[in-house]
């Protein structure tokens, strides 16, 4: 689940200029479904751009009448920027603000910033959108980022930087991950981010045919995108509900170079598709969304795991991850690229040597199936089942949200200043639910559901 660590006229709109640093990442299959390779369809691209608007503020947001939106978007989606905010605002918002990131910027700082520069964040716009939040503002981030972008810079300051973000970002996170307002996450296609996932396009024709994958995946492309959402929610918390009532006690991951127990936290609950934020406003915080997930018990997982698509992580290509777990913690850890990064991550904390989330996706996902790797984890996360290093959500404890943070470590919850998501689920892979007594129970075979 995409920010998990980390969901609307007036005379006139405030719009800040902000640079903040990158925050996602994804990846890329030589087989494309035709549906994204060919851009030219009757519908328009302002159309559907207006439909993923549309379905940004009343289904990501399930924004409510006399509600602030706090917004961020790269400079290029300036355009979808235009169009949620005159959404927002037809739904009765009482004021949009939105802070544009740079990615020029933000290379001029590693290129010519002082070494100290480095440990430094700007706590004071994090410690606003904090109080925003906890005012009742929704938040809504929209994401594109050049998944490149840091490759050529210095592993170290890339992860003191992220560091010293990542501190001055958790009062908001904390209330981002503890759902104590609605909150959302969509896509724009960018002109990097589209020679990224199609390479051997001129970038006209690579940013059409991403955006063409936004729209499908986001559902903007059906004749009623609001009622495709009804239907596609309905069907996560059909599966849901049957996870929660099975409530077992761990999971087990089987298949190549993978064997792996995942011990699930004391008193978890299984979400998926919308949700009720604090706040009693029902959100999608990712669009778009396959996954079932829940919180992992922090001291419960032992095996060893590989992963089956690349990690994209600030602007470094991490692929095939092998770890193995011992009492919950990672003891061992290796990769085939970004290897350096990968151990950067593990040390950050704690909890970053741990789980936060587990989700379950069939390998026959729309995006799964679309052929395209998206270097990206709100689309890549969506195309196999997968695990977060770091922080979890209280949502995923029963009544999480009034606990403090000794009961839900308590019940098995972690905590991180990170939230990192990588993919291990396959056609290859199986999935067993395992009872409090022991018994496994077949959930997964070869990537898809048993029931159905």
């Amino acid at each position: 689940m995409g920010e998990k660590p980390l969901a609307r006229v007036a005379p006139r709109d405030r719009v800040c200029s902000f640079a903040l640093n990158p925050m996602n990442d994804f990846s890329r299959d030589a087989n494309m479904n035709e549906q994204f390779r060919n851009p030219s369809e009757a519908t328009s691209h302002a159309v559907l751009l207006d439909r993923l608007a549309e379905v940004a503020v009343r289904v990501g947001l399930g924004l409510k009448p006399g509600q602030e939106v706090v917004m961020t978007a790269p400079l290029e989606a300036v355009a979808l920027v235009r169009r949620i905010t005159e959404h927002a605002y037809k739904a009765g918002a009482s004021l949009v603000s939105t802070f544009f990131s740079d990615e020029e910027a933000t290379l001029m700082r590693f290129r010519h910033g002082r070494e100290e520069s480095f440990d430094a964040a700007s706590a004071w716009l994090y410690e606003g959108m904090a109080t925003a939040y906890k005012n009742g503002a929704a938040r809504l981030a929209i994401v594109g980022e050049d998944p490149s972008l840091l490759a050529g810079q210095d592993p170290e300051k890339v992860s003191r930087a992220n560091r010293a973000r990542s501190k001055a970002y958790m009062p908001a996170l904390n209330l981002i991950a503890g759902f104590d307002t609605n909150w959302t996450i969509v896509s724009a296609a960018t002109p990097a981010w589209a020679k990224a996932v199609f390479p051997n396009d001129p970038e006209e024709v690579a940013v059409a045919k991403l955006w063409r994958a936004i729209f499908a995946a986001s559902r903007a492309d059906t004749p009623d995108p609001l009622a495709s959402w009804e239907e596609h929610n309905a069907s996560l918390q059909t599966r849901t509900r049957m996870l929660n009532e099975k409530n077992y006690a761990a999971l087990h991951f089987r298949g190549p170079g993978t064997d792996l127990r995942v011990g699930l936290a004391d008193d978890h609950e299984w979400n998926g598709g919308s949700t009720k934020a604090k706040n009693g406003v029902v959100c999608n915080a990712n669009i778009p969304t396959e996954e079932v997930f829940t919180t992992p018990h922090k001291d419960r997982v032992d095996g060893y795991v590989t992963s089956t698509k690349p990690l994209s992580y600030q602007g470094t290509l991490i692929q095939d991850i092998q770890v193995r777990f011992e009492g919950g913690k990672i003891v061992d850890g290796k990769a085939r690229t970004g290897e350096a990064v990968l151990n950067k991550v593990l040390e950050t904390d704690e909890g970053a040597r741990r789980l936060g989330e587990v989700a379950l996706v069939p390998y026959s996902s729309p995006i799964s199936q679309s052929g395209l790797l998206f270097y990206n984890t709100l689309f890549d996360e969506n195309a196999s089942s997968h695990i977060a290093l770091g922080q979890a959500y209280s949502k995923c404890i029963r009544n999480g949200g009034t606990m403090s943070e000794d009961e839900l470590a308590a019940r098995g919850s972690n905590r991180s200043l990170i939230h990192i998501d990588w993919m291990i689920g396959s056609d290859q892979i199986d999935v067993d639910g395992v009872t409090a007594s022991g018994q496994a129970e077949p959930l997964m075979r070869g990537g898809e559901w048993v029931t159905p």
